[in-house]
């Protein structure tokens, strides 16, 4: 079965989003990380010389707090160099935090050189490198409130540095997960699998096809752990340390093996090779890694304590996850925006269910989908104008479906019922205007109620017929998150496609480049929400 992707993230220094480099080696500081080198020992810097050495206004705000005087011994910068060492397994090592100071450095610049350092790192593993708000036009999660001066400063002071930084990094079980997935991808691209040319998009191969293409596809199939190397010939020719396949033929065998990764990434499982397949298929163990280290980035500007009961939604992979006092309780598909109509990342809570809702329809769609429709067209979908909008009213046909979760926030989007189920089938679920569509939507607003003490009104409400509210006595939030790398329901680091083109940023800012990668297409279905 497929190894699965893991790894990488990046970090930034305190406050707006800057990009550091970061190394472990400061040559000119060997000794002083040995104990030897008195002169990079605290005591011998003056506070006029360490002012004119700090740049910066994270370090200029460690020295006001520490009265300017120098903090770095020999055991401090022994377990700075020692942790940035390991900053790998944050997806980090592509990310130069210590600078070589060079041999002309003073003593004053080496010490704040390591303060910087310091400060750098420790915000990267708090929450992350890049700032979300940056990114996006969109996003309320809320990042962790992290005071590094002041951490630094008592970690210091303590000689505690080295706990304290690894305290930093979010402490969960999927975060180890995610963190050894891409050291695993990035031990995989290490190995001379990234060699070679990509294959060709153009076209489709179906079952049976001849195509000179599918010896590298099944090469494709074996490095990704899809296909067992061998098996096509007695003596089969070997490339890059795996047996080749040598006929052009596309077999069932290679057909099971494509299902198989089409699962996995989230696409149609019909065994067609076609763009979107092949595009997969040029994914290298680089790639893969790519991918999860902004899973991990992102990963770290999540709070570290998530409301024991909440609703999370994985916008990427078009799944929900309901908790339920810390325990997963359920989980289904999910339809969210479309390319162009994307999801956004935001907390916000449910605090209603409606009953058979109508649903009144956005002038961008009224002035779109809907410009050209006449009142036949109206009465034959329930539609009504009042006020000056276009009303859908309460139906099996209507599209919110039969039930909506009303959520609190300015961007008018929520969770809904449909009247087109049959979507759920797809495996690329990208096809809505914004919001997001639950499949059984019915049942899970069942499940909602029976858990808030409101099952006998919803019942009621639900066989009523009409549009009728159902007040939840406390509010649930919900996360829409984007982690197109996760841990699944199986406990494996899975990779999907990165559906928005979302990663390249956050990659570029953890000193990636930007690769291959796969995204969605923008599908037009119909015009619901």
């Amino acid at each position: 079965m497929l190894v699965n992707v893991r790894r990488g993230c990046l970090v930034t220094a305190c406050g707006a989003v800057s990009l550091f480099a970061l190394t472990v080696p400061l040559s000119a500081h060997a000794a002083a990380a040995s104990g030897a080198g008195d002169a990079e020992l605290p005591g011998e810097i003056s506070e006029a010389d360490l002012r004119a050495a700090v740049t910066d206004p994270a370090t200029r705000r460690f020295y006001d707090r520490v009265h300017w005087r120098a903090v770095w011994n020999a055991a401090a910068i022994q377990a700075l160099r020692q942790a940035l060492s390991g900053r790998a397994a944050h997806g980090l090592d592509h990310v130069t935090f210590l600078q070589d100071s060079g041999a002309d450095a003073t003593i004053a610049q080496r010490e704040a050189a390591f303060t910087g350092a310091a400060l750098r790192y420790a915000a990267a593993l708090g929450k992350g490198v890049v700032d979300p708000a940056s990114l996006h036009s969109v996003y309320t999660l809320a990042r962790p409130d992290l005071d590094v001066v002041g951490g630094l400063a008592t970690a210091l002071e303590r000689g505690e540095l080295a706990r304290w930084l690894d305290g930093l990094a979010p402490q969960d079980a999927a975060y180890a997960k995610v963190s050894d997935a891409y050291l695993a991808a990035v031990a995989e691209a290490g190995q001379g699998d990234d060699a070679g040319p990509r294959i060709d998009t153009t076209g489709v191969v179906r079952a049976g096809d001849t195509d000179p293409r599918v010896p590298a596809i099944v090469r494709q199939l074996q490095a990704q752990g899809y296909m067992v190397a061998g098996g096509t010939s007695a003596t089969p020719p070997v490339e890059g340390g795996l047996p080749v396949y040598a006929s052009r033929v596309y077999t069932d065998r290679i057909v099971d093996a494509v299902r198989q990764m089409q699962r996995d990434y989230g696409l149609a499982e019909d065994g067609v090779l076609g763009p979107r397949t092949i595009a997969v298929l040029n994914l290298r163990p680089a790639d893969r890694a790519r991918a999860i280290a902004v899973a991990l980035e992102r990963l770290r500007w999540l709070a570290r304590n998530p409301p024991a009961t909440r609703i999370d939604v994985n916008i990427a992979a078009a799944i929900l996850y309901y908790y339920r006092d810390g325990v997963l309780v359920d989980s289904r598909k999910v339809i969210v925006g479309k390319p162009g109509k994307e999801t956004p990342m935001l907390l916000s809570p449910i605090y209603r269910l409606v009953a058979n809702p109508t649903w009144t329809i956005p002038k961008s769609i009224e002035r779109s989908e809907l410009a050209h429709v006449g009142p036949k067209y109206l009465a034959s979908h329930n539609m009504v104008r009042r006020g000056g909008y276009i009303v859908q009213r309460p139906g099996p046909d209507n599209a919110l479906g039969m039930v909506k979760f009303d959520m609190i926030n300015d961007r008018a989007i929520y969770l809904h019922d449909t009247s087109a189920p049959g979507l759920f089938e797809r495996s690329q679920r990208h096809l809505s205007h914004g919001c997001v569509r639950v499949e059984g939507a019915l049942g899970f607003a069942q499940r909602i109620a029976e858990d808030e003490g409101v099952a006998d009104r919803w019942q009621s409400a639900s066989a009523g017929g009409k549009h009728t509210f159902v007040d939840l006595p406390v509010r649930i939030p919900v996360r829409l998150l984007y982690q197109n790398a996760f841990v699944d329901e199986a406990g494996h680091v899975t990779v999907r496609a990165d559906p928005y083109d979302w990663n390249g940023p956050v990659s570029r800012a953890l000193g990636f480049d930007d690769g291959a990668h796969a995204r969605a297409q923008a599908d037009t279905v119909d015009i619901g929400p």
